[in-house]
């Protein structure tokens, strides 16, 4: 409050400091940030001031009463001092505290576009929250199984009362893929587990990647199906049957 005071009447915490009061990254230096008119000289010790204009109402608020700059405006001014997995960490924890969610600070992002910050935001919200379509999502997925050494698989069946995106009933493996947008509620998260807690209990292997992984990241996916797909193999051998009949009776 003290270093806001003394930048004047339209001075706001911002960066670092902002992040730290909010909650969402621990300060690591002494400094302290501070946004100011662009007129404004507040150079003194332990002052970082960072001159820009006149901040519009939506990008300012306050926190146990001292301006600060809001979440959405405190992250685009992270991502320009941010390492990008320093960077997703914050955003992860805006998220947490329910301060802005990805789909909701993607959208501000686009009304910003141009924005200093905004491009290594949207790129990491992007990575997070890609969703496929069915259509494109089993272009993109069964070229990777195969692969790793897998059959075409079974798509969009229902499996254990669940539609599954992918299943293999000769291995006895299940593949779901999440996008962040539709997985990231708690309640989603739990009927996730749910999920694959009855594939489980029926002797079936779920496994779980992301749309990303399998749009833009496809290696590992591939070697993951593959020492899945062999374990599940060998696991068969000289028990003809077993995995297969658990499967087609949760079905």
């Amino acid at each position: 409050m003290a270093a806001v005071l003394t930048c004047g009447p339209d001075a706001v915490l911002s960066h670092e400091s902002a992040a730290a009061l909010w909650g969402i990254r621990h300060e690591r230096k002494r400094e302290i940030h501070v946004s100011t008119p662009p007129g404004a000289d507040h150079r003194q010790p332990g002052l970082r001031p960072h001159r820009r204009s006149t901040l519009p109402p939506e990008d300012v608020t306050t926190r146990d009463n001292i301006p600060v700059t809001a979440p959405v405006l405190t992250l685009i001014d992270l991502a320009t001092r941010l390492p990008a997995g320093s960077l997703e960490a914050a955003i992860n924890e805006a998220d947490k505290l329910d301060l802005v969610d990805p789909p909701t600070l993607r959208k501000a992002l686009d009304a910003r576009r141009g924005q200093r910050g905004t491009r290594p935001l949207r790129g990491i919200l992007d990575r997070a929250t890609f969703v496929l379509t069915d259509t494109e999502l089993e272009r993109c997925f069964v070229p990777i199984a195969a692969r790793a050494g897998l059959p075409r698989p079974e798509t969009q069946r229902h499996v254990n009362g669940f539609r599954v995106d992918f299943y293999w009933p000769e291995l006895g493996l299940v593949v779901e893929t999440d996008g962040l947008r539709y997985h990231r509620t708690p309640q989603q998260q739990s009927k996730d587990r749910l999920r694959d807690q009855a594939h489980l209990a029926a002797g079936l292997t779920p496994v779980r990647f992301t749309h990303w992984q399998v749009r833009y990241d496809c290696g590992h996916l591939e070697r993951t199906l593959s020492a899945v797909a062999r374990r599940l193999a060998a696991r068969t051998d000289g028990v003809p049957g077993t995995i297969g009949a658990s499967a087609s009776g949760g079905i």
